[in-house]
Order: structure tokens, then sequence, then C-alpha cells
């Protein structure tokens, strides 16, 4: 059975993210103002010409006069302007590409780490192994966009956010976003906002108020990371201050106001970002589960790289998560029934970097700390106890060339094992068991952190298949519960 007859099976109600598959059910949860069903579709209104997430606090519209959308993009495709109330265009990614393993996933996966921006749709298609037009044909067909004009919607989001965040000058946030012109900017931030660069600028929230101004470049940019549901931060936090390595990451302040930071490698430069533990309910919205956000801040050599940053910090913190189907099938063992209720949305960490995790899963804390300080590169501005990027796999395959590890990281620099956001997650598992000396346990902790599969069970547990496909976060309760060690 496939991840995605898994996910169909169960109740057919709101409650789950894939019980909306019918327009007279989305319409329900428009009504309803329902925030679960935010970023799983968009709805557009044709007298007004605006789209909206299904929790948009507007009066709802008839029933005769409303579109629905799997993607934002396919609304802005259609020619509606994101709604200037709910601001469509910042909810979570969509659950359903977030988990699952397939092209059309991947390509999702691909597209919001920058590749059309940077690569084109040739590369896009290079990366997947697929020919230009099946990956247009695919994506048109799920999502009723194309990769051109998804990555438009994502750029658009990206110069909203630099635009109201930052003090920047809007020609050099044109490029800032991945548009190819000044005027394409123009063009597409008027076709999708209804307001030019100056005036989505001056309507920033708080803008006019005495002594609040846009950050300036070296104060970084300031982020809200939105996600859906309940979001325990504790457990997370608590992981990756357990984890973090010297140099490359650290983790201050008392449990519930903790701030993580860490060093990033970027396609055009690095940067250093850092987000906020953030306890209790983000916002009430009118919906009757609401999501909310983790405050994060990012410094940037280069602000090209930010949309690829952000997508970064929200598979480490796993962000676009689906906690109501996921709580629906674990809440349904009696094993798991009370570790569920006790911590609601409980998340399973990713990665920042895959091939960093990979490594980090073979040799642990200790000696990844000692790799950093003898090969990671140092930053050219050291922040605090932040002085390194983690070593790349080339250099380490070079320098550490003997054993397990050696194995690992030149299979990982010579592309042997793909563990990008684009990596086939079979494709991956098989190539890691060629890796002589991993073990069973060490590919199923990477696949489940540097892959984000979200069913991976270790070889031997006592994992029962009623908690697929969601084993790796009935896996990650045991682990908050104390009933299970963490490796």
């Amino acid at each position: 059975m496939s991840l995605s007859d898994f996910r169909r099976s169960g109740l057919p109600d709101r409650r789950r993210l894939d019980g909306v598959k019918d327009d007279d059910s989305r319409y329900e949860a428009v009504r309803s103002r329902d925030a679960r069903f935010d970023g799983a579709f968009f709805f557009a209104v044709e007298t007004t010409g605006i789209y909206c997430r299904p929790s948009c606090p507007a009066v709802t519209p008839k029933r005769r006069n409303v579109r629905f959308f799997a993607t934002a993009a396919a609304a802005q495709g259609a020619g509606f302007r994101a709604c200037r109330r709910c601001r469509p265009d910042a909810v979570p990614g969509s659950a359903e590409w977030n988990v699952r393993a397939d092209v059309v996933g991947r390509a999702v996966r691909l597209i919001a780490d920058g590749v059309v921006d940077r690569e084109g749709v040739a590369g896009l298609a290079a990366r997947l192994g697929y020919s230009a037009r099946q990956v247009q044909r695919q994506l048109t067909g799920e999502l009723g966009a194309g990769p051109v004009a998804l990555a438009r919607a994502q750029r658009a989001h990206a110069a909203r956010v630099l635009l109201q965040t930052t003090g920047l000058p809007v020609t050099h946030i044109a490029f800032a976003a991945g548009f190819a012109s000044v005027r394409q900017f123009n063009d597409t931030v008027r076709a999708v906002y209804a307001a030019t660069p100056s005036e989505l600028r001056a309507a920033a929230p708080g803008r006019g108020r005495t002594g609040e101004r846009p950050a300036t470049p070296s104060a970084g940019i300031p982020l809200r990371l939105a996600h859906r549901g309940p979001y325990p931060s504790g457990p997370v936090f608590d992981l990756l201050e357990r984890e973090a390595v010297p140099g490359v990451e650290d983790v201050s302040g008392p449990p519930g106001a903790r701030t993580y930071r860490r060093t990033l490698r970027l396609p055009y430069g690095t940067g250093i970002a850092a987000v906020h533990e953030r306890t209790g309910a983000a916002r009430t919205g009118s919906g009757a589960h609401p999501g909310g956000w983790l405050d994060a801040r990012v410094h940037l050599t280069d602000p090209r790289d930010l949309t690829t940053a952000v997508q970064r910090l929200r598979r480490l913190f796993d962000l676009d998560a689906d906690p109501y189907a996921v709580d629906e099938r674990l809440g349904a063992d009696p094993r798991l029934a009370p570790l569920v209720a006790a911590r609601p949305g409980l998340r399973s960490p990713g990665a920042a970097d895959p091939e960093e995790l990979a490594v980090r899963v073979l040799v642990g804390r200790e000696e990844a700390a000692r790799l950093v300080q003898r090969y990671g590169k140092a930053l050219d501005a050291p922040c605090g106890g932040l002085t390194h990027l983690f070593p790349e796999a080339g250099v380490l395959a070079e320098a550490e060339s003997g054993g397990t590890l050696g194995a690992l990281t030149a299979a990982l620099a010579d592309g042997a094992v793909r563990l990008g956001p684009g990596a086939d997650r079979d494709e991956a598992r098989d190539a890691l068991g060629a890796v002589p000396g991993l073990d069973a346990r060490t590919i199923a902790g990477i696949r489940a952190r540097a892959l984000g599969d979200p069913d991976v069970a270790p070889s031997g547990a006592d994992v029962p298949d009623s908690w697929r496909p969601w084993r790796t976060y009935a896996l990650n309760h045991l682990r908050a519960a104390g009933e299970l060690e963490y490796r």
C-alpha cells in the first residue's frame, strides 16, 4: 500500500485535510472559517477578483460566486489577486505535497527551495529525471499551475516580505526575490497584490507608528514562520539543544523562551538564522483550530537566498506538517492515545542541511564538533558562538577518507546518495544501504531527518503497521514520553 493510499484511509470528514476533495465540502470549510484547511486549498470570489485562505474572516461569499484552487499560483494564474486581509500567500505549505514521495511532491519541494529561479524548468526536470514537458503536465494536472507559475507566486511572496520588513531599495528587492528584471517585478506585484511595490511597502503593518521602522539589512530580516494546528515547541527545542554542534548551532534562554541559532550554507552565500521558542497559541483567528507561527530572523550575505533559507528552516522545524491527520491516526491506538493527548501536534524535526544531518547521525555530536573545528569553513563575520559552516561532504571525503564516514561523504559528494528536497526517498534508501558500514538504525535516522520521511521505523523496533504512514511521529511521541531513548 502506498503513502497516498494510507492518507486516503480513515474517516472521510473535515478532521482530515484530504477529506475536502469536492467543492461542496470545501465551501463548508470556508463557511466555518476553518484554519485547519489553510494551505490545503484556496478559494476565489469572482465578483471581487480576490482569492483567500479558507479561514479568511471576511463575509462568506455566495456559493455561486466561489471558485476553488489547489494552489495560490493557480488562483493568481486565473487572474485573482491576493486578499490583503488574510494574506493567503503566507499560509503554511500544503501538508500533502510536503509528505508525498512522488514526482509532484518532489517537484514542489525543489521549487520551494528555489531551484526554478536558479536553474530554470530544465534544471528542475533534470533533478527529477523527467522531461520538462512531463513535469509541466503533472504539476498542472494536480496543482493547476506549472513550475514557472509556482515559482512566480513564491517570488511575489518573497518580494512582499522584503518590502514590508526591510529597508532594502525596491530595485534590490526585485532581484533578491528572484525576478529577472525590475519591470517583471513591478508587473507581478501589481497583478498579485493590486498595488505597486511602493504602495505595498507603505501598507506594511506597523508602518507609520512612532519609532517603528523596517529592519535594515544589517539587522536581518524578521519572519513569522507559519504552521497549522497546535505546535508543542518544547520537544523540538529540547532535541535541538541536545544535538547542537558548537560553532554551527547554539540554543540559549530558559525552557519556554529559548532561541535556536545556526549557520546556513546557501546557494548564493551564507546565513545565520535565529528561531524563537513559542508556547501556547500564537493567534486565535476565527477558525475552531487555528495555527500560529514561530518568530525568526535571518541574516544573509545575499538576499537572493531568502526563499531557500526560509524553506530550510521550515523543514528543520517541520512547519508544513498535517497535525490533524497524524493525531487522528495515532490517537486511535491505545498505546499512543494518552501520548497524543498530552502533546497534540507533536512534530518530527527535519534538517536545514540534509548532508550535514547524515554525517551527524553517523558520527554523533562530539565527533561532529571536532569535524567542524578542523574542516569547517570559518564565517567572515562570526556571531557570538556561531563561527563556522559545517564542512562540505567533498571536504570530508578527502580529509577523512577511511571507514564509514569516508564512504558516506564520498557517496554524498559524487551524487551516489542524494538527500536534497527533490530526492527520491526509495532511491536514497537503497543508495544508503549500499554504503559500507551503515547499519539499519543509522539509515533509518537519516531517512527520518534528512529526507523528512514521515513513515520510518528502525529495523527490529516494535512499531505496528497500524501506525502507518506516521511511524516517525509515533516514535517521536515515545521518545518525548521517555519510553524510547534518543540516539
